[in-house]
């Protein structure tokens, strides 16, 4: 039986889950703000406890791989690679964007011809997106967009309905105002990385531990302080 652990800490909320053949067992999170590297540990612990297992009994370490906040890809990546190597079991990366989409399928109501937009926010008017279908099957490349009214346009003109929804939708209301588009409430979850963590995991589609990096997108920048030093 294969025993998962996901890791979810690509934005402003930090997430776990635990799941056994594709299954999930549990998930818990927190949304207490950018704390993620106090919180992440105590959550792991609590997850594998309170479902009677221990670090020994996983098989495989999943981590959402980015795009998303930098500080907490890094946070979350970090962990799960010091739990692969010190554990010797394997890492899998799953896409923010699509583990995003992952809970939107499971917990709305999600017709076919819909098309979704998962979008976790960037900078000042900008997301990172891409377009799913409604069978989590891809139809645009992840992406750094600005946001206008011209905004994924052939998307939008193509399905039936164009759905919404990430920390970076509240970037397109009052700009993207087709009667096709619709925003609903969706979070990040750990949950979102089970169906392709279990895929990989069966596959062998394995990360090498000691190389893989975050997906970042855009390059991180540091901005100088403004306070003196002294």
């Amino acid at each position: 039986m294969a025993l998962i652990l996901g890791i979810e800490t690509g934005t402003d909320i930090c997430s776990v889950s635990l799941s056994e053949e594709g299954r999930l067992l549990a998930v818990l999170g927190s949304d207490k703000g950018n704390d993620h590297a106090r919180r992440l540990a105590p959550l792991i612990d609590e997850i594998l406890t309170s479902n009677g297992r221990k670090p020994a009994d996983l098989n495989a370490v999943a981590v959402s791989s980015g795009p998303g906040s930098y500080t907490g890809l890094r946070i979350g990546v970090s962990t799960a690679k010091g739990l692969c190597f010190g554990l010797g079991i394997p890492l899998i990366g799953v896409g923010s964007l699509y583990s995003l989409a992952s809970v939107a399928v499971a917990h709305k109501s999600i017709a076919a011809g819909t098309l979704l937009c998962p979008m976790i926010d960037a900078r000042r008017m900008e997301v990172y997106a891409q377009v799913f279908d409604s069978a989590l099957e891809p139809r645009s490349e992840v992406g750094a967009h600005i946001i206008d009214g011209k905004s994924f346009r052939e998307y939008i003109d193509r399905s039936e309905r164009f759905v919404i929804f990430g920390n970076g939708a509240a970037k397109c209301r009052g700009v993207l105002t087709d009667p096709k588009v619709e925003f609903i409430d969706v979070r990040p979850s750990a949950s979102g990385l089970v169906k392709a963590a279990w895929e990989k995991y069966r596959a062998g589609l394995f990360e090498d531990t000691a190389y893989f990096e975050p997906f970042y997108l855009k390059d991180f920048i540091v901005t100088a302080s403004r306070k003196p030093l002294l």
